[in-house]
């Protein structure tokens, strides 16, 4: 959890509310199926629903009060993996901040798995 403090008084921000945010900023770019869950029975990666895109989002607070995320996403067939993880990191970066004043030292994108067809 993050405290943001001025003048007024204080908000603490969890980290549902970071998961949630970057899951959701994540689905929304070009090229991503959704958020990818490794089930622990048989190891295979699993598409996660849309009301459960922050399993696949890992936030890590820094002593410096800013975060370093992970992603584990599954993107569609025949796309340029490259420009779908800097698309990822770009907006993911640029959500967090804008909602929620948090600086983001890391965005790590992990390809779990492809949906062919």
């Amino acid at each position: 959890m993050i405290r943001h403090e001025n003048e007024n008084g204080s908000v603490n921000v969890s980290t549902n509310v970071y998961t949630d945010i970057v899951g959701t900023a994540a689905t929304n770019c070009f090229g991503v199926k959704g958020m990818a869950a490794r089930s622990v029975t048989d190891g295979v990666y699993h598409l996660l629903r849309k009301e459960s895109v922050g399993k696949g989002v890992w936030v890590h607070f820094n002593d410096d009060n800013s975060i370093s995320i992970d992603l584990h996403i599954i993107v569609d067939n025949n796309v340029n993996l490259a420009a779908v993880g800097d698309s990822i990191i770009s907006e993911v970066r640029y959500v967090v901040t804008q909602c929620t004043g948090t600086e983001v030292r890391a965005v790590n994108v992990y390809i779990d798995s492809m949906v062919i067809g």
